[in-house]
Formats: structure tokens, sequence, C-alpha cells
């Protein structure tokens, strides 16, 4: 590892690319080998960013949801392999937009969807938080809408290919948490919380409700349309309702909860206590690519995800050669909408996670991320 290359990095993208703060902690089988922060946390940027600082963590949020699912999986309460409509009967008999040059024809879809699909992105559902579903759902409920009630309106629209034949980011993993409240009994957040947050120890993650909106939440910032870095509103967007839990994007947490999180499942899934969340077969199930040729081709594309493959609910590294990369193959984690993203390897026992606040920086996913990834394997 080269931590004084990772640190003299960390300070560039403060001192001179603008950004606000940065939070990097790496371990290596439980032990933190590395901390360093610097820049603010406020919209006049002059209160410098605390260790317990708090995040908007979005796709990160998958992290979790997919180690609680393969928790029912283990468990043997669910499959990868069950249909959606086994749990959710309004997904039976779906509907695709079947398309031909210019001409889309609604088709019923020749295959079930199945969990599979819905984990690895070939769902053939997409990422519009408008579409007619959830806006007729929040018309009727309001900030009453469930989880359950909101997941259920997605599939009023058709989707946008038959499951199992491309990849496409989406809700994919909102519908996840609805399946674990009907396989488990509880709300996703309750879940979660005996599940995961209670065991390691991670105190400061929420879902990103109003209610949560704690002091200790860094100011979120935006790169705009000329490139300047200005701050918005501690919105997320993502939670839909008061009673919504986001799968996908929900959750509020910091540096040190995720280093937890991470740290666990790069060491097998016991954490530094000798307490487990789940076990090192499950692990190397969650990053096994489940992509189709056509599929890593889309991702590809559509992400820019170049010599990935896309595991349950996360990016797998397979062709560390064609990005000229000294990481192993099998380094696997995921990112989230404020720039934020975790690295984990279970073969060095080691772990990265990276935080920082602001929406729309493609920067921090082809370059800052990149970046971490090479100097962490320096």
């Amino acid at each position: 590892m080269n931590l004084e290359g990772i640190t003299k990095y960390l300070d560039s993208l403060v001192d001179e690319k603008d950004f606000p703060s940065v939070d990097c902690v790496i371990f290596r089988d439980h032990e933190m080998v590395y901390r360093h922060m610097k820049g603010t946390n406020d919209k006049e940027r002059k209160i410098s960013v605390r260790e317990n600082q708090q995040y908007l963590m979005f796709s990160m949020t998958k992290v979790q949801t997919m180690v609680a699912f393969m928790q029912l999986v283990e468990e043997g309460l669910i499959s990868l392999e069950d249909e959606v409509s086994k749990y959710l009967p309004a997904y039976k008999d779906l509907l695709y937009e079947k398309r031909e040059g210019n001409a889309i024809d609604i088709e019923k879809c020749s295959e079930p969807m199945r969990i599979k699909h819905l984990v690895s992105m070939q769902s053939g559902l997409d990422y519009n938080l408008e579409r007619a579903g959830i806006l007729r759902v929040l018309g009727e409920k309001g900030a009453n809408a469930t989880t359950r009630e909101i997941v259920d309106s997605f599939v009023q629209t058709p989707l946008k290919f038959e499951p199992g034949t491309h990849f496409l980011y989406s809700l994919s993993h909102d519908v996840i948490a609805a399946i674990i409240e009907v396989v488990s009994g509880k709300s996703f957040g309750e879940y979660l919380k005996e599940n995961i947050w209670d065991r390691l120890g991670m105190n400061d993650t929420f879902f990103a409700k109003p209610v949560n909106y704690l002091s200790n939440l860094a100011t979120q910032f935006i790169c705009d349309n000329s490139g300047n870095i200005v701050p918005m509103d501690p919105t997320c967007n993502y939670q839909l309702s008061e009673k919504y839990e986001s799968g996908g994007a929900g959750l509020i947490s910091t540096t040190m909860d995720y280093a937890k999180l991470a740290d666990t499942i790069a060491c097998g899934g016991v954490n530094k206590d000798g307490k487990r969340i789940i076990k090192a077969k499950t692990i190397e199930t969650i990053k096994t690519n489940l992509l189709c040729e056509d599929s890593l081709k889309d991702i590809e594309v559509t992400m820019g995800r170049r010599g990935y493959g896309y595991g349950c609910g996360m990016q797998v590294l397979m062709d560390p050669v064609i990005l000229c990369s000294k990481a192993p193959v099998g380094v696997f984690g995921w990112d989230g909408a404020a720039g934020s993203c975790i690295f984990m390897d279970t073969v060095n026992k080691l772990s990265l996670v990276y935080t920082m606040h602001v929406r729309n920086c493609g920067m921090a996913y082809s370059e800052v991320h990149p970046k971490l990834r090479e100097l962490l394997y320096s």
C-alpha cells in the first residue's frame, strides 16, 4: 500500500479540485492501518470535517441490502432462483417493451422475474422515480406510503427488457428490501438494525428520513453545469415517503461505520470481536459475476465499468490486466451518488472506505475511485 501517496492524493482533491471534504479508512485483518480526512462540512467551508461525520450513502446502501438478503438465503428462507412473485404477487405475469428499430411493442415476458435478476440488475426495471405507479401511490398515501406499496407499483409500467437478458442499473434493490420485509416479518430498517448495525456497533447508521437529519450530517454539494461545486439541500430523493425504506439508496452513515462493515466482509463475515454476520462461503457467492455476455457489455457501456462484472449488488473485478491494474481478481464493492466508495478483498483481508459528499461528480467514478484502488495495491 502506498499510504503516503493516498494522503497526497486525497489532499490534492481538496486543495486543487475544490472538493469540500474527503475521508478514507483502510483496514487489514481487523486492524485500522490508515485514516486520513481533510476539508470542511458546512456551506461556508469553515468547520473542519469530523471523524464521526455523517453522509448520505446513496447506492452504498446496496452493500447492506445484499448482506441482509444473503443472510436469509443462508437460513434457507429464500433462494436466488425463486420467482419474485412468490413474495410479491404484483410481479406475476409481467410485461416488457420489445424493441425492433424505432418500434416498441408491449409483450408478456416469456420467463418470470427471479430474485437473481433483481440482485444483479438484470430485472428490466429502471431508475425512474417519476414512474406513474410511484406518483399514483404517493398521491393516494402521501407520507404514509409504505415500502411494499411503492415497490408493488414499479411493475405497473412495462419492463425495459425481459428479465435476465440485459443489465440496467435500477430500483431492483428497493424490491429486494420489500422482499426482506415479507420474508422476515420486520420492516427493512428493523431487520438491518437487528442483524447488521447492532451486531457490528454501527451506531451512526440510519435511514435518511427527516427525523434522522441530524446536526452531524455534512452539507451536501453538487457539481453544477459549469463544473462548480456548490451547496445543495440535504435531501435523499430516493427516500420516497416517511415510511419508505430504500434498499437501493436510503441510508445515512459514517466512514467508520462503513469501515466496520467492510472489514467484517473482507475478513470472511466475522468482525474483530468474533461476531459473525454472514458466512465466508456466502461472501464468495456475493462476489461471483452473475451477468450474461450482453449484460457485461451493458455495464461497460452504460456505467464505464470496463473489466468488471457484477455479482449480488456489487461490482467484481474480473480482468485487472485490461485495466493495467495491480489489484487482484475478485476485489469487489460499490459506490454512491455523492461520490463515496467501498472496496473489499477477502484474499488479503483488506478493505477501503472513501467518503465525500458531492452529487453529480463524474470525476469520483472515472478518476478518484480507480486511483485509490491502484494506490491501495501499489
